[in-house]
């Protein structure tokens, strides 16, 4: 045998169509551990277990009748200690001297295999992980979404507390605290931009008789049907709200004097002419507008004044704080 295939870097041999070998390199006895003399003219299924012996006689010599060769079959050798070697066998069909003789070539299989199963097991892992990952993330989803549910309700809950912080249980108008941040946002823009505004000052004539003759819930009743009537001829970005009591104060956002009067007789007609339950109500109204040399406190004490003239000149009437 020649030198170079003697020591090829692969384990080679020969048989006859009846499996007999006739002849092995170094290198495949150094894999099985056996010596030349002792494999000569031995059968070749004779290096096989039994399973592999059958696997050999079922497809290797059918494929090489058929076709002439066999490329990359996959069977193990047992070695003379009785390991099994794992190899990957390539067999041609040859014509030498009018006799057929298999040449094959075989290459150990043992690192490709660890290597395969460590790749198999890296990938079971990163299949494992991309499974925990993905489980993770849709919890992740399910937590965000239930976040972002309770964060929509305390959302919620927040508005509904900020109304009710700053409405009038009783009639659903603005509160007094709302009215106040409503004239201190005004009148901050007015000292901006020069954007003027009026406000009202309502007080039901002669309330207290109404409490005393048909009581407080007939008085409660009245105060809503006002509020409801004041809201129903207010316009734009008019605030109506309850001051306390029976009075009510509204702001007239871009309402000069004249206008702010034009306004306040609107109110007290429709309130004069529309009958709240059994009863007919009338209603006082101060006005005041708003000037440079004003704030919060005195606009306000202003529209007071001039609801005390309408008041003390008959009642049923609107006054503005200029004209008083």
């Amino acid at each position: 045998m020649d030198i170079l295939l003697n020591e090829a870097p692969c384990g080679y041999f020969s048989i006859t169509d009846k499996g007999l070998i006739q002849s092995v390199n170094q290198t495949l006895l150094r894999m099985l551990g056996y010596d030349r003399e002792e494999l000569l003219e031995r059968h070749i299924e004779s290096t096989m277990s039994v399973a592999n012996k059958m696997f050999f006689h079922t497809y290797f010599y059918p494929y090489i009748q058929l076709y002439g060769q066999v490329n990359e079959m996959y069977l193990s050798f047992r070695t003379k200690d009785g390991k099994d070697l794992p190899v990957l066998l390539n067999g041609i069909r040859r014509d030498r001297d009018g006799k057929a003789v298999i040449e094959c070539v075989a290459l150990e299989m043992r690192k490709r295999i660890e290597h395969e199963k460590d790749i198999m097991k890296t990938k079971q892992q990163l299949e494992a992980l991309c499974q925990e990952t993905n489980e993770a993330n849709h919890r992740l989803e399910l937590l965000h979404a239930q976040y972002e549910k309770k964060q929509q309700k305390l959302l919620d809950l927040n508005e509904k507390l900020e109304t009710l912080a700053s409405t009038d249980p009783l009639t659903g108008l603005r509160n007094r605290r709302y009215f106040q941040e409503q004239l201190q946002k005004y009148m901050e823009l007015f000292e901006q931009s020069g954007e003027i505004f009026s406000l009202c000052i309502i007080d039901i004539d002669r309330f207290k008789a109404i409490n005393d003759t048909y009581g407080h819930p007939v008085g409660d009743l009245v105060l809503t049907r006002l509020a409801q009537l004041l809201q129903e001829q207010s316009y734009g970005d008019t605030v109506v709200a309850r001051f306390g009591g029976e009075e009510f104060v509204i702001l007239l956002p871009g309402l000069n004097q004249e206008q702010v009067l034009a306004a306040a007789e609107r109110y007290r007609s429709a309130t004069e002419t529309t009958p709240l339950g059994d009863l007919r109500i009338t209603i006082s109204i101060g006005a005041a507008t708003c000037s440079p040399e004003d704030t919060e406190l005195s606009l306000l004490q202003q529209a007071d004044q001039a609801l005390y003239i309408s008041k003390h000149n008959g009642r049923n009437r609107v006054t503005h704080y200029n004209a008083g």
